[in-house]
């Protein structure tokens, strides 16, 4: 199954950032903790090329604090600057501003040798839809500096936001790839709230990720619906269907006849997996 997915505003986004690029001293690219490779987009390093970046893992107060530590240290071993961070809450975003002046450190000797008074540097924040961009800026900025949502497709234009005295970020639309060859990662992003949820069915969705949850995180779903005989892994989607009846009839998620509404228990397993009402969970390991 190939998931393909490019609306328009998200072309023009992208001939937007390489356009703006020679204005840009360092890329900041915003990827979610729960699903680091899966939330990046590999049209990233065509566009951005060899300017610095810094790789933040956003939502990490929601991610598996273990795999956020492999996942700093995967990174680290390609030679990227990564740091751990979290726009809601701030965790982690008051280091951004000196880990970008490590990144252009050479950069502003050289301004500071020739008697230059350096200035603010500017950042392009990229990422995909509901990755956390504006939420980011606004925590920055101290202020609503940039229009939130919780669903993707928010920020449609770009805008130029002052952080303090020594970085001004660029906010950009977030850019989705024209498609995903590996249908995993269209469910791992549609859980996440990347895509819209009318792109994939949402049971689907459900019983791909429970069929995770069930190995990776067995006693957190078990005990947040109560279920007591939960096997120990879900082979197939027919296995997890029948775990996510259960849960239906847990919820009362019932059609008529007293049948369970797939579709109701997904929408109660995806919230509760993406407001941490499940736990801190990521969703996909490093390969080593």
């Amino acid at each position: 199954m190939t998931i393909q997915w490019f609306p328009g505003h998200m072309t023009r986004a992208k001939r937007q950032i390489q356009d703006k690029l020679k204005l840009i001293d360092v890329v900041l690219e915003l990827i979610d903790a729960r699903v680091p490779v899966s939330s990046r987009n590999p049209m990233i390093d065509e566009i951005v090329g060899p300017k610095p970046r810094l790789i933040l893992l956003n939502k990490s107060d929601l991610a598996d604090p273990q795999q956020n530590a492999r996942w700093l240290d995967w990174f680290r071993s390609f030679g990227h600057e990564v740091l751990a961070i979290d726009a809601n809450t701030g965790t982690g975003t008051k280091d951004i501003s000196a880990r970008v002046k490590l990144l252009l450190k050479e950069k502003i000797d050289r301004q500071i040798a020739k008697g230059m008074n350096p200035r603010p540097s500017r950042a392009l924040i990229v990422g995909i839809p509901n990755v956390g961009k504006s939420t980011l800026i606004n925590k920055l900025a101290g202020r609503s500096a940039a229009i939130t949502g919780d669903r993707p497709g928010v920020t449609k234009g770009q805008q130029w936001i002052r952080t303090g005295a020594d970085l001004e970020l660029l906010d950009t639309p977030g850019i989705l790839w024209p498609k995903f060859e590996d249908p995993e990662v269209g469910f791992r992003l549609a859980a996440t709230g990347a895509i819209k949820e009318e792109i994939l069915h949402v049971d689907e969705v459900a019983c791909f990720i429970l069929r995770w949850l069930a190995v990776e995180y067995r006693e957190a779903l078990a005990e947040r619906y109560g279920l007591s005989e939960l096997p120990s892994e879900l082979p197939d989607i027919a296995s997890a269907a029948e775990v996510l009846e259960q849960i239906g009839r847990k919820r009362g998620c019932l059609a008529g006849g007293g049948h369970v509404d797939y579709a109701k228990a997904a929408g109660v397993l995806l919230r509760d997996l993406r407001t941490g009402k499940l736990g801190r969970i990521t969703l996909e390991a490093p390969v080593i």
